[in-house]
């Protein structure tokens, strides 16, 4: 991540916490992040040295007609300073800004299959006996682990998978 993106995540959320708009502010940068995630051709766009700024700026109040004003403010000021490139990284940054402001934690559990409903529900249960903050998880399926799970919240992480089990049974046996 760069130091561009994280200055105008933390300038863009100190005023969309002045307005009270953080939350709407928030949507714009979760939808816009995704978009841009999952559209390579929107990220080559915007990544584009040779396309001119006006036109990404135009294309994206095309793409997204109904963003907030800061957001839109925000792309006034990537035209004026010529950094779209980024504008991924400022999405994914003002999310996880915004996700601490509002003491929410996020957990990733990495299965091997997706986790049904009542699985998610029981580990977001047991989740709150470690932390007092809301907790979001998200699901990572990885069939590489075979079974269990991996629990990853900020920087600490809980690995219960077979495939770590068999790691470690395999370290036992070469010593």
């Amino acid at each position: 991540m760069s130091r561009a993106a994280i200055r105008y995540a933390k300038a863009i959320i100190d005023i969309a916490t002045e307005s009270n708009n953080a939350a709407a502010v928030n949507n714009d940068m979760k939808t816009i992040g995704a978009a841009i995630k999952e559209n390579g051709e929107l990220h080559e766009f915007l990544s584009n040295p040779i396309v001119n700024g006006t036109i990404k700026m135009n294309a994206l109040t095309e793409i997204f007609p109904t963003l907030q004003a800061e957001t839109k403010g925000l792309f006034q000021l990537l035209l004026a300073n010529k950094r779209f490139e980024i504008l991924s990284a400022i999405a994914t940054q003002f999310n996880t800004l915004f996700d601490i402001a509002s003491g929410i934690e996020q957990a990733v559990v990495t299965t091997a299959v997706p986790l049904t409903a009542e699985l998610e529900v029981l580990v977001t249960n047991k989740l709150k006996e470690f932390s007092s903050n809301t907790i979001s998880i998200t699901n990572v399926v990885d069939a590489s682990i075979i079974g269990g799970f991996v629990l990853r919240i900020g920087d600490k992480q809980f690995n219960a998978s077979v495939a770590n089990k068999l790691q470690q049974l395999k370290r036992e046996f070469t010593y």
